[in-house]
């Protein structure tokens, strides 16, 4: 298998929080704040959706990263 044949598990990984982070945080900005009374107050699908969101691009740059440096080495 050659280097440009591998699976970077980052992408589908990265791909999937970026997606769910971003469904949750557009729930967090648009729900009703009354839903929120039993955290204290906190938008919780806010904050955790911006976490994840923000953890999907992470692992998402790192594998557009990774893939960089492989071609780099190839050439």
């Amino acid at each position: 298998m050659s280097a440009g044949m591998r699976l970077d598990v980052r992408i589908p990984i990265g791909g999937m929080f970026t997606l769910i982070g971003a469904i949750i945080t557009i729930f967090g900005l648009v729900s009703d704040k009354k839903i929120y009374e039993q955290s204290l107050g906190i938008n919780v699908n806010l904050w955790w959706g911006l976490v994840m969101l923000a953890f999907g691009a992470f692992m998402l740059i790192m594998a557009w990263r990774s893939s960089r440096t492989a071609k780099k080495m190839a050439q």
